[in-house]
């Protein structure tokens, strides 16, 4: 609970400092969470709570994860159904996400929460084979979609979080298409 804690306060500075440069034009109340790999919507329920106190309005994508295009099409609608200027926040494979969706014109700013930052041409598969791997726990499916190992899943995926929520997690776990792994960004923010 205390690195959410942690991750709250430093997301909100961050915020902070994005709705103060923006200030004179429009103050920026609202925030768009998007999620990384293997995971929905839900893992931010404890920020969003803590920026909703704060007085923040605070969407939640939900990527289906199918491609990279409907990702990024999914956080559109949502930036689109804002009532003023917003705030992508990404983390994980949610900031290659954030990082293509950025180009909406209701954008003011992009938040990366240890997430990817890819350039133009590049896709998770360019970034992540430039180091050694982090885990080898990531699987394929015959139809092309990945997960995550049950086996692992806690180690290498949910280390700050009980048991009981990591099992959870890992039989809940979304499995994104491999295609959203190699799609190159097109137009950074």
């Amino acid at each position: 609970m205390n690195n959410i804690r942690r991750f709250a306060a430093a997301l909100t500075i961050g915020v902070s400092a994005f709705a103060t440069q923006f200030a004179e034009a429009a103050p920026v109340k609202n925030i768009v969470l998007v999620h990384g790999y293997f995971a929905d919507g839900s893992g931010w329920q404890a920020v969003s709570k803590i920026l909703a106190r704060d007085g923040y309005k605070v969407s939640v994508v939900q990527e289906p994860e199918t491609s990279f295009k409907e990702d990024v099409a999914a956080t559109t609608r949502i930036v689109d159904a804002q009532d003023g200027p917003a705030i992508l926040v990404g983390h994980s494979y949610g900031g290659a996400v954030i990082t293509e969706a950025g180009n909406n014109s209701r954008v003011a700013g992009l938040v990366y929460i240890a997430a990817f930052q890819p350039d133009a041409g590049e896709s998770l598969k360019d970034l992540t084979t430039k180091m050694p791997a982090a885990t080898n726990a990531i699987k394929a499916t015959g139809d092309g979609h990945l997960y995550f190992d049950a086996e692992h899943f806690r180690a290498d995926f949910a280390a700050d979080v009980a048991a009981a929520e990591a099992a959870f997690m890992a039989s809940s776990q979304v499995m994104p298409a491999h295609e959203s792994f190699t799609a190159p960004v097109s137009q950074p923010a």
